[in-house]
């Protein structure tokens, strides 16, 4: 691995995002890469949006990811896509989870929930995943489980070994959940 790989993932609070920053560290470090991540989480709490900076190379020195470098984007909703788009490298790649949430504006009737995300997603050019990670988690029976489907599509991506995926998940999931959740990470490592 020469150069660093870029990754944000975006959603908003109450979805997982930093649960999902917790164990990409975990396995870069586990697999001998330096790993640096930041948090943006000022109103998570509220159903607002939440954004992990994750930077995983053989040296890595700062944890933020700047306009334009994203490898990936995982986002957890369709409307924070679209708001992280900038971010995208040409030719990166962004993981879209179908779901909608609405933010507070909406909520209020100040703005409406656009309509035509994947289609300015698509106008944007850039390489593009949807899933519906909300039905697939339900099936694994755990519908909270949406950020571990989506951990293993972007996990598929990432020079990390699905072993070493399966153990994070393994040690961070509470017990309840455990079965669920490593079921949830195979579905979105196979269909990645």
């Amino acid at each position: 691995m020469t150069e660093n790989i870029n990754v944000l993932i975006v959603g908003v609070g109450g979805q997982g995002t930093l649960f999902a920053g917790k164990v990409i560290g975990e396995v870069a470090e586990a697999s001998g890469l330096s790993v640096k991540q930041s948090e943006v989480h000022g109103m998570a709490q509220r159903g607002g949006s939440v954004v992990t900076y994750v930077r995983i190379g053989e040296q890595v020195v700062s944890p933020l990811v700047e306009k334009g470098e994203a490898d990936i984007i995982v986002s957890f909703e369709q409307l924070e896509a679209l708001r992280w788009i900038e971010f995208l490298k040409p030719n990166g790649t962004v993981i879209v989870n179908e779901q909608m949430i609405s933010p507070m504006p909406v909520i209020i009737g100040a703005a409406k929930y656009p309509t035509d995300i994947f289609e300015r997603l698509e106008r944007a050019g850039v390489k593009m995943v949807r899933v519906n990670a909300v039905e697939m988690a339900a099936q694994c029976g755990n519908p909270k489980a949406v950020n571990i489907v989506l951990l293993g599509m972007l996990a598929k991506r990432l020079p990390m070994s699905q072993e070493l995926w399966l153990g994070a998940i393994a040690d961070q999931s509470p017990a309840a959940f455990k079965v669920a959740n490593l079921e949830a990470f195979n579905k979105g490592w196979n269909i990645a």
